[in-house]
């Protein structure tokens, strides 16, 4: 009885199954870059497929956008301007999240503003701070303080102060603790709302010119935003903001 050698079919089965396996390696989910500047978001699509949807803010708001279908850890974007070197996103499985690179950069850019790009490792947020978790706990925020319910409208945003900083914008992080020392001063509690606001001490001293001087024009409005809301909420927490000088505490 002659039997078929099987060797020469070895090479194609292991090559698909180290393919199923890169892929089953990216999990669906949120992740977001260093700064929270970056969200990425993949979602089972059909088959093996993932897909996703990333998010970038740059410079003077300046932001990439980019949306596909991932297949063997890769993307290639359909309306690429160039057919020979067309976009394609890549996608690897890491320890802290996922890396996301480029090929063919030059055609990549072009789904990204002069000052942005998306390329880099995007990580796991901690347990509540996925970004649309933060969302969903503000809007309930928003509600509850709506309703002149100031404890717990404290005890519900506290916490994205405590675990998420790191993952969150420096605009959501300056707001949401705006938000935070303003209900703490509402629910009785001066001395915590200052405690609060002491990250943004230096931007709310620094002159408005200087402000502008220092961002590009975009970033310095969302800036002075942020410095004129910090002075006003120290002044109501009773340590009112010299600017130009060390007021505040």
């Amino acid at each position: 009885m002659r039997i078929r050698p099987v060797l020469a079919v070895m090479p194609a089965v292991t090559l698909l199954l180290a393919t199923v396996s890169a892929q089953a390696q990216i999990k669906p989910g949120e992740y977001v870059s260093g700064g929270g500047l970056g969200v990425l978001r993949i979602t089972p699509d059909k088959g093996d497929a993932l897909r996703f949807q990333l998010d970038v803010r740059g410079a003077n708001f300046h932001i990439c956008e980019l949306s596909g279908v991932i297949r063997n850890g890769e993307s290639r974007m359909d309306d690429s301007a160039h057919e020979k070197l067309p976009c394609i996103v890549t996608f690897t499985s890491q320890k802290s999240g996922i890396a996301v690179e480029s090929k063919h950069g030059r055609t990549c850019s072009t789904y990204c503003g002069a000052r942005a790009h998306f390329e880099g490792t995007y990580a796991v947020p901690p347990a509540g701070c996925a970004p649309s978790q933060v969302n969903q706990i503000r809007n309930r925020f928003k509600a509850t303080y709506d309703q002149r319910l100031f404890a717990e409208a404290r005890a519900l945003l506290a916490p994205v102060v405590d675990k998420c900083s790191g993952t969150l914008s420096d605009l959501d992080h300056a707001w949401v603790r705006n938000d935070l020392a303003l209900t703490q001063h509402r629910a009785g509690d001066s001395a915590a709302c200052r405690i609060t606001l002491k990250p943004w001490l230096e931007l709310a001293r620094t002159p408005d010119e200087t402000i502008r001087g220092d961002y590009p024009p975009s970033d310095a409005d969302a800036m002075l935003r942020i410095a004129q809301a910090t002075r006003a909420n120290m002044k109501l927490c009773g340590a009112p903001v010299v600017v130009g000088g060390k007021g505040g505490q």
